[in-house]
């Protein structure tokens, strides 16, 4: 009887698709509901805060000229890469994310802990003209967002909405981020995002096995 019903699953593609679809599905809630519950995925890790005003603007010229389709944010537990990029990442870096950056694809290095790393005025010059500071490079250059002005507008709109995706501002943070991007460009904005990337593991040292904390 067994191997007739399992005769039977196999000639009619219609029922395996839906089994196979029953099982992979209670698989995948298995593995992923618990960590909904988990503090090491949910919580912040020491350090990590969320983008002041023009940090989040950044973020926003970051996503808007489409640098995460070459740049990942992503350092994954292999020794090649935290030899390269540095300490692997960790969820509780990105519990302000919304939506995270981690990104698969690196026609660039990656992001992750790229905080610090440069000058603002290096940062500024790989914007502008890449091939000034890494003749190799492919990057497009970006001249233009020295010439326009951070969006202050919409600035509140943003942080309400991080607030209520969990993010802890303040309504003092909130009244304050206008005054905080005038004067301000794009570029300003969007160097000032990549200069917080990472720095809440910034002390940690790199470790060349899975399990270094």
């Amino acid at each position: 009887m067994a191997t007739f019903s399992h005769e039977s699953i196999e000639k009619n593609a219609g029922l395996m698709i839906v089994l196979i679809a029953i099982v992979v599905s209670i698989a995948g809630l298995v593995q992923l509901v618990p960590l909904f519950f988990d503090k090491a995925t949910t919580q912040p890790i020491p350090g990590v805060k969320p983008y002041t005003a023009l940090q989040l603007e950044g973020r926003d010229v970051y996503i808007a000229e489409g640098c995460y389709l070459c740049h990942s944010q992503m350092i994954r537990p292999l020794r090649a890469e935290v030899e390269r990029y540095g300490h692997y990442s960790v969820a509780g870096e990105s519990v302000y994310d919304h939506p995270f950056q981690w990104g698969s694809k690196r026609n660039g290095p990656d992001l992750a802990r790229v905080g610090g790393k440069y000058s603002d005025e290096w940062q500024r010059i790989h914007l502008r003209e890449p091939r000034d500071v890494v003749p190799e490079s492919i990057m497009p250059a970006y001249p233009w967002l020295q010439h326009q002005p951070a969006h202050v507008a919409d600035i509140q709109a943003k942080m309400r909405a991080m607030r209520m995706l969990g993010v802890p501002y303040t309504d003092q943070q909130i009244a304050d981020a206008p005054k905080e991007l005038e004067g301000k460009t794009r570029e300003d904005a969007l160097i000032a995002y990549l200069q917080s990337l990472g720095l809440a593991l910034s002390n940690y040292k790199s470790k060349a096995t899975y399990g270094g904390n």
